[in-house]
């Protein structure tokens, strides 16, 4: 049984930025605990979010409920699991979200999460090299940030069929104003992945000694003296330890945070009881609210194989781009997963941006295993930025290291499947833009025969993925019956115990989800300096 200041669970977006902040304060001693490894020999070159997509030696390999909405299939839910978390394995895009995002959490009760609120947080933790300290962007953070470098004649086509289109262009969608066909800012720099443990916790690591790091230390349970939450117990190479704190703050994601609430006696008491676990605390919230970004695809084949990675990161070209990175750290293997985006209204009425567009100059065969289609293609994917449709988190047994049962509920709104079948029209528009006609070829999948609403909406839900976005399973708000934690991130009803990272949202972020989830890590290390 150890003492500490701070135990923080999970090592990822959240909890790596939130232990690197505290421990700049030397009397403070924090315990951070990760259940994955230190690091991966992949993890520091961007194209490991295709690398590490089904290896569990860095990914828990989670998997969802077969449900009826997206044709009764498990669909693969990869989360980090190494320093880092999924920072150290995600796409690389870096998003902030809409100004309308935050001020929507505050007008929902969440005091002190407003845009003028967070902003300064997402200004303080980024260098944006490309920038000039304009617009609120940061200059001097931790993490750097920088636009895709990598040409492509088809970019220059893209832009162009976007204007024709009648889409604008934006010089910076993480300005206040997110609208536009751009390219894509990424946690990349001179090649090298920008994630959370090489930012945050390796230099926390080497400046401090009040900082202890144990990885490898799967969390079992917090424990609680009545209505306080007094530390946790997690198992290290077999054994069960202890550990105790004035405050502990899960950061385990949107998935495992909720599963570790549950598995400590708090969350349904029926859902408890149900799995032999002990009622310690009611919370109706924990593990609802659930939401993520569905995300369906549009593949043409191009004309020119020059302009698609298909072609150029195939066979001898697979050795070339290899090269190519060691040398100069670009190519194919510098790449976020999508080096265009389009953040675009799917009504004209709305004031912002609705859906999302990922522009990829190749595709794949498999998403489970992200290898490449053996024809030059290209690849469109739209999701809707703020869906409806709620879904839930909870365990299906008191094991800890069983798999929680992960159920999207994708589609279920109406506002939902009107979104994206609008933005699937939206992507053709584009691209059949007669810029476009020196490289568009045929539309491979699904085929221009998939155009009616019916039509496409059965084909998003036999053959969409998520874009690994879940959040909101311990949702900030007021007390009540549709949240878990308060706008400090306590959590109702217990003292000592708080929650920070995505699981907290109320609403889903306009975009990807890792910078806001650094941004609360950043904004939790703030509440406890303020607190003390």
């Amino acid at each position: 049984m150890a003492d500490y200041d701070y135990i923080i669970v999970g090592a990822g977006s959240a909890g790596g930025a939130l232990a690197a902040r505290l421990t700049e304060n030397t009397t403070h001693k924090v315990l951070l605990l990760e259940a994955g490894a230190a690091s991966h020999p992949y993890s520091r070159m961007p194209l490991s979010f295709g690398l590490l997509i089904d290896n569990p030696a860095a990914n828990w390999l989670y998997e969802s409920e077969p449900e009826p909405n997206t044709a009764n299939r498990q669909i693969p839910v990869p989360r980090g699991k190494l320093l880092g978390g999924s920072s150290s394995i995600n796409g690389l895009v870096w998003v902030r979200g809409q100004p309308l995002d935050y001020d929507t959490w505050a007008q929902m009760g969440c005091r002190g999460w407003s845009w003028h609120d967070v902003a300064p947080v997402f200004t303080r933790m980024e260098n944006f090299v490309d920038g000039d300290g304009s617009n609120g962007r940061g200059t001097g953070g931790p993490l750097k940030v920088s636009t895709v470098p990598d040409q492509n004649p088809l970019y220059d086509a893209i832009f162009a069929a976007a204007k024709a289109a009648g889409f604008k262009l934006n010089p910076d969608y993480n300005s206040e104003d997110q609208e536009g066909v751009v390219k894509t800012q990424t946690s990349i720099y001179k090649g090298r992945r920008m994630s959370v443990a090489h930012c945050y916790i390796e230099p926390a690591m080497k400046r401090s000694k009040n900082l202890h790091v144990v990885t490898n230390a799967h969390t079992l349970r917090v424990l609680l003296d009545g209505k306080r939450c007094t530390g946790v117990e997690y198992e290290k190479d077999g054994k069960v330890v202890q550990a105790r704190a004035k405050e502990t703050i899960l950061s385990a994601g949107g998935v495992a945070s909720p599963q570790i609430l549950e598995l400590s006696g708090i969350g349904q008491p029926e859902l408890l009881k149900q799995h032999g676990i002990e009622v310690k605390h009611e919370l109706p919230a924990v593990g609802e609210n659930f939401r993520d970004h569905i995300n369906a695809r549009i593949v043409w084949r191009v004309k020119d194989p020059k302009v698609s990675y298909n072609h150029m990161a195939r066979g001898v070209g697979a050795v070339t781009q290899m090269m190519k990175y060691l040398a100069t750290g670009g190519g194919f293997m510098s790449l976020p997963s999508a080096p265009l985006l389009a953040f675009l209204r799917t009504r004209p009425e709305l004031a912002t941006p609705d859906v999302q567009m990922h522009i990829v100059p190749y595709s794949i065969k498999d998403p489970k295993t992200r290898k490449l289609q053996d024809f030059p293609s290209m690849t469109v994917s739209v999701y809707q930025l703020r869906p409806e449709s709620l879904g839930s988190i909870h365990i299906r047994s008191k094991d800890p290291k069983a798999q929680p049962a992960i159920r999207f509920n994708f589609l279920a709104d109406p506002i939902d499947q009107a979104a994206m079948s609008e933005g699937f029209r939206m992507i053709r528009r584009l691209v059949d833009a007669p810029p476009m006609d020196a490289y568009r070829g045929e539309e491979y999948s699904p085929g221009p025969q998939i155009s009616k609403d019916a039509d496409i909406l059965d084909y998003i839900r036999n053959n969409s993925q998520t874009a690994y976005h879940p959040i909101g399973t311990c949702r900030m708000g007021p007390a009540g019956p549709k949240t878990v934690v308060d706008d400090k991130l306590l959590v109702h009803g217990i003292e000592g115990l708080r929650v920070a990272d995505a699981s907290i949202f109320p609403t889903m972020p306009s975009g990807n989800t890792n910078a806001p989830s650094i941004m609360v890590g950043e904004k939790m290390a703030d509440i406890l300096k303020a607190a003390v």
